[in-house]
């Protein structure tokens, strides 16, 4: 063999080790674009250490994108340039045609889609296996990057972008909301799991208003009545906490305890007649309407109380709300074995709804998947009444929101049943 033909090949041998060394770094920028910074940070606290390379590589990341690119192009011109070469002494001029040709199949086939469709199926393994020599490059063209950096950020202050508009568009619990949302849609994530984990994420942007029981369906006791007549109301309850009022519904007095009502007659000589019921009570805590859930969970271990009465900005009584208001948001509806049957939502043969007028929108969402809104209204009678803008008739029919909502029962202003189906036509306007 001649010197000339030992030169082609090395020249050509050369020109495949670049091509490597192109796909490589083709496919390292498109694993450790894809690859969960999550898994990653477990895989780091189980005491992986390239796992720690890899967080440490995404936490550079314009220098590892300076790297990247840099080492890339200067593969990808040097295997051009020599493949030139090569053809030029075979072919003469016409040799720079089928160089270039064949370089572009070459770099576009091997040195780009084949790596990057790999790295894009396994983003994990690859960003792994890769982060050891990359974190080697990273360093070693540190003063190249550096000064690609500098320049960069030079044309972009020239160009008026200061920066203050980079990072994420959403906040943080938005993202694993997203995230959530998207594991589920390609199931890896149950339904139920999800509705937990979205209503965990519910907490910090929804108010006890839109979780409390209203005041027309509180269970009170009167507390001007007989002890005997008060401790059969509250014995005959489902409920462990009842409020007590005087005078009238809305002047609370104080919340009386199953518990504390249940050792006084123990301890009673003369019965229930004997016991002073307003002295067993607590006194009651007010919260306002727009306390938000997170707040009200915290407020709730901080007091070691599990019961608060909720009212508006004028002081007014609204309703209720207890700990397993809050519970129910991330875990669905708890029962226990004194809870009364309730069937908000019952499903019939022909796939419509039947459900009751309280019934919240946010648990209709839920169990429906439907994106119904709820910043005008907590409660489906609410959104009927403010969509229809009016208190609607029994028999009534209205259409909005893509579906159809038929009033079956009312009692005097308060909607108690309603039927819901999708409308056929999804061109029915709202």
């Amino acid at each position: 063999m001649s010197q000339s033909e030992m030169g082609l090949w090395l020249t050509g041998g050369f020109i495949v080790i670049l091509l490597i060394l192109s796909a490589f770094l083709s496919g390292s920028e498109t694993a450790l674009t894809a690859t969960s910074r999550a898994r990653m940070l477990r895989m780091q606290q189980e005491g992986s250490r390239r796992a720690g390379w890899v967080a440490y590589l995404l936490d550079q990341h314009e220098r590892l994108l300076g790297a990247i690119l840099l080492g890339n192009n200067l593969v990808n011109i040097l295997a051009s340039v020599l493949a030139t070469s090569v053809f030029l002494r075979l072919f003469g001029e016409t040799g720079v045609v089928y160089a270039t040709l064949m370089m572009t199949v070459l770099v576009v086939v091997f040195a780009e889609v084949l790596p990057k469709t790999y790295a894009i199926q396994t983003p994990d393994q690859t960003a792994l296996r890769a982060a050891g020599l990359l974190r080697i490059l990273v360093g070693v063209l540190a003063p190249f990057t550096k000064l690609l950096q500098l320049i960069s950020r030079t044309i972009l202050r020239a160009a008026g972008f200061t920066g203050a508009s980079a990072g994420s568009l959403l906040p943080a619990h938005e993202e694993l909301r997203g995230a959530i949302d998207l594991h589920h849609k390609e199931g890896g994530v149950r339904k139920r799991d999800r509705d937990m984990l979205g209503g965990i994420l519910d907490l910090g942007d929804t108010h006890v208003d839109e979780v409390m029981v209203h005041r027309k369906s509180m269970l009170m006791i009167d507390a001007d009545l007989t002890p005997a007549e008060i401790v059969k109301q509250a014995l005959d309850s489902p409920y462990t906490r009842i409020p007590l009022w005087s005078g009238e519904p809305e002047n609370i007095i104080g919340v009386l305890h199953a518990k504390d009502l249940l050792r006084a007659l123990a301890a009673s000589n003369g019965g229930s007649e004997t016991l002073d019921i307003r002295q067993l009570a607590t006194p009651p805590w007010f919260v306002p309407e727009t306390t938000l859930l997170i707040e009200q969970l915290n407020a709730f271990r901080t007091r070691k109380a599990h019961f608060a009465l909720v009212v508006d900005e004028y002081g007014a009584l609204m309703g209720l709300v207890t700990m397993e208001d809050i519970l129910e948001e991330i875990v669905g509806h708890i029962d226990d074995e004194h809870d009364e049957p309730d069937r908000p939502i019952r499903r019939l043969p022909d796939g419509s709804l039947e459900v009751t007028g309280t019934l919240s929108i946010r648990d209709l969402n839920r169990e429906m998947g439907w994106t119904l809104p709820d910043t005008e209204a907590t409660s489906i009678a609410g959104l009927i009444i403010h969509e229809a803008r009016a208190i609607p008739e029994e028999g009534q029919t209205f259409v909005f929101h893509g579906l159809r909502f038929h009033i079956l029962s009312r009692l005097r202003n308060q909607i108690l049943q309603i039927n819901i189906n999708q409308v056929a036509d999804p061109t029915t306007p709202d």
